[in-house]
C-alpha cells in the first residue's frame, strides 16, 4: 500500500502542475521555471536509493519504512503549504526520497518472508503496486481537482501515509521497534511544528503587533529567511545531535561512496531530466553537469576499492561468480528505456497525429498502463512455474513485437481499434518482466545484500528511463532535421508534422531494440544447479 501511494504521487503532477505553479505565483508561460517540480522529485527519488537501500540491509526494514514514510508524508505536507517554488521544490525532493526508498525496501522485506522458490507472487504483487500508479495517480489528482484545489492531493498523501505507518508500526514485531529516545523525537516534533508553523504564517500570529515579529523576513518576501526559519533551522540541528544512534549508524555505513553516487546520478538527472524531449536532448547545464557526474563516478570507484565496507560489498556485481545481479541489471536498464520510449511518444504521437489536447493525448496512454500492473501480476504468477529466464524473455520478445509494430504507425494509426491490442500486448510483455528481474537478483545475492541489491535494480529501470529518453531523442532529432532538410518548401505544415512523426517512430525503433536486447541477455536469468 505504501508503494502504490508513493507510485500514484510521482504522476500526481500530470494534471496537477498547472495548478501547483499558479500556487506559488508562476504563469502558465513560465513552465521552464516550473521544471524543478518535476525533476526535483526525480532526484530526490534516484540519487538516495543505493544508501537507503544500504541502510535497510543494517537496521530493521520496518524501521525503514516507516523512515521513508515519514520522510514522504513531511514532503507532502510541505507541498501542500509551499506559495514559493524553492520550498515546492524541497518538499518534492523529500517526497522522491521517502518514495523512492519505499520500494527497495518492501522487495527486500519480500526476500526476508518468502523463500526464492515462492517469491514469484508477492513480488508479482508489489511491482502491480508500482505501476498501477501510473494510472491511478492522473484519475486521482483529477478526481480531488474537481471539488478541491492542488493542495488537497498532498494533504491526502499525508493522511494515507500516517495510515499506512500507523498499521506498520503495530505489525512489525517488537523485535524490530527502535527503543525510545524522548529527547531527539522531542526536538524533531518542535522542529517539525515551527517548520510547519514557518511556512504556513497564519494570518493571526503573521500580522499581530508582538506576535507577529518572528514571521517577518530579514530580506525580501521569503517565509523561509525569517525568526521562526532559523529556529526550526537550529530545533532540527540540536535533534539530529541528540540522536547519537545516527552517528553509530552513519559509521557503518559507506557515506562518503553514498555521496559521491548521489552526485553523479544527480548530475544524470539534470543533465537529462530538465531538457524538453521535442527539441532538445540535455538540459541548459549540459555537459558541466556529465563532467561532474564523471568525476563523482571516479571517486565512487577510488572509494569502493579502498572503502572498508562500502556501499555496494566487493564481489557483489562479480561475473565472474556466475552471479544473476549484473544480468538483471542489464535487463532493467533496457526495460526503462523500452517503458519510456512509448511512455513519452505515444501522448506526442497523439498530439501530432489526432488532436492538440494534452490531455487526450494522455487519456490514449492509459490502455498500455492498465496493461503493465496485470502482466506484473501474471509474471509473479508465472515465475515458480516457469522460472525467471523464460518468463522475462518471453514478456521482454512481446514487447519489442509490439514496439516494432508501432514504429510503423502514422496519421489515423491511434485512431484504429487494432492500436489497442498492441498497446496491451507491449504493457503485458514489460510487466511480465518485472517480477522474474526482481527474483533472480535477489536470489542470488546474500540475504545481508537484498537491500542495496534491491536499490540498483529499481535505480537501473529509473536510469535506462533517463537516460534512454535522451539518447532516442537524440536519434529521433537527427532523422527529423534530416527528413526536413530534405523538403522541397520546408513551410508546408503538413510535411513537417510528417518529419516530426519519422521522430516518433524513430524513438519505436530504439525501444524495440532495447526490449529485444533484453529479452536475449534475460536468457541468462537461469537458475543455477544447486550443488551437492
Amino acid at each position: 500500500m505504501a508503494v502504490a501511494l508513493a507510485s500514484a504521487d510521482t504522476y500526481v503532477v500530470v494534471v496537477a502542475l498547472p495548478d501547483m505553479m499558479a500556487g506559488v505565483g508562476l504563469g502558465i508561460d513560465e513552465l521552464h521555471r516550473a521544471t524543478p517540480i518535476i525533476s526535483g522529485f526525480l532526484l530526490g527519488y534516484i540519487a538516495v536509493l543505493p544508501l537507503i537501500g544500504r541502510l535497510s540491509d543494517l537496521v530493521a526494514r520496518q524501521r525503514i519504512l516507516l523512515f521513508c514514510l515519514s520522510v514522504f508524508v513531511i514532503g507532502s505536507a510541505i507541498t501542500a503549504v509551499s506559495v514559493e517554488l524553492p520550498v515546492l521544490v524541497g518538499g518534492r525532493v523529500l517526497q522522491g526520497i521517502g518514495g523512492g526508498g519505499l520500494v527497495p525496501a518492501t522487495l527486500a522485506l519480500v526476500a526476508d518472508l518468502w523463500p526464492p522458490d515462492r517469491r514469484g507472487t508477492p513480488l508479482g504483487v508489489v511491482g502491480a503496486m508500482q505501476e498501477l500508479g501510473s494510472v491511478v495517480g492522473p484519475l486521482l489528482g483529477a478526481a480531488v481537482l474537481a471539488v478541491a484545489d492542488w493542495r488537497a492531493i498532498f494533504w491526502l498523501n499525508v493522511a494515507g501515509g500516517i495510515a499506512i505507518g500507523v498499521v506498520l508500526a503495530l505489525t512489525g514485531g517488537r523485535v524490530n521497534r527502535p527503543h525510545p529516545r524522548p529527547l531527539p523525537t522531542v526536538l524533531g516534533l518542535l522542529a517539525l511544528g515551527a517548520g510547519m508553523l514557518t511556512l504556513i504564517a497564519p494570518t493571526a500570529l503573521a500580522s499581530d503587533v508582538t506576535f507577529g515579529v518572528p514571521f517577518v523576513p530579514f530580506a525580501g518576501t521569503s517565509r523561509v529567511a525569517t525568526p521562526m526559519g532559523v529556529i526550526t533551522l537550529l530545533l532540527l540541528a540540536t535533534a539530529v545531535v541528540a540522536a547519537r544512534s545516527g552517528f553509530d549508524l552513519a559509521r557503518r555505513v559507506d557515506l562518503l561512496g553514498a555521496l559521491c553516487v548521489a552526485v553523479a546520478l544527480g548530475s544524470l538527472v539534470l543533465t537529462f531530466a530538465s531538457a524538453d524531449p521535442e527539441r532538445e536532448v540535455v538540459g541548459p547545464w549540459g555537459w558541466t553537469l556529465v563532467s561532474l557526474g564523471v568525476a563523482a563516478v571516479a571517486a565512487y570507484l577510488w572509494r569502493h576499492r579502498t572503502a572498508r565496507d562500502p556501499l555496494v560489498a566487493r564481489g557483489l556485481m562479480s561475473i565472474a561468480g556466475r552471479s544473476r545481479v549484473v544480468p538483471a541489471l542489464v535487463v532493467s536498464t533496457l526495460i526503462g528505456v523500452a517503458l519510456v520510449a512509448i511512455v513519452v511518444d505515444i501522448p506526442v504521437l497523439a498530439r501530432l497525429t489526432v488532436t492538440s489536447s494534452q490531455s487526450t493525448a494522455a487519456l490514449l496512454l492509459v490502455r498500455f498502463l492498465v496493461a503493465v500492473p496485470v502482466g506484473a501480476l501474471a509474471g509473479g504468477w508465472l515465475l515458480n512455474r516457469r522460472g525467471p529466464a523464460l518468463v522475462a524473455a518471453a514478456g521482454l520478445a512481446m514487447a519489442g513485437t509490439a514496439l516494432v509494430l508501432m514504429s510503423g504507425w502514422g496519421h489515423g494509426s491511434l485512431r484504429l481499434w487494432s492500436s489497442t491490442p498492441v498497446l496491451v500486448l507491449a504493457g503485458l510483455g514489460l510487466g511480465l518482466a518485472v517480477a522474474p528481474v526482481n527474483a533472480a537478483a535477489l536470489a542470488d545475492a546474500p540475504a545481508d545484500a537484498h537491500g542495496v541489491v534491491s536499490s540498483l535494480v529499481v535505480l537501473a529501470r529509473m536510469v535506462g528511463m533517463v537516460v534512454g529518453l535522451g539518447l532516442l531523442t537524440a536519434v529521433g532529432l537527427r532523422r527529423y532535421y534530416a527528413a526536413v532538410a530534405a523538403l522541397p518548401d520546408q513551410s508546408n505544415v503538413a510535411a513537417l508534422g510528417a518529419a516530426a512523426v519519422v521522430q516518433v517512430q524513430t524513438v519505436f525503433v530504439g525501444g524495440a531494440i532495447a526490449a529485444f536486447s533484453a529479452a536475449i541477455i534475460a536468457m541468462a536469468l537461469r537458475a543455477r544447479r544447486a550443488r551437492r
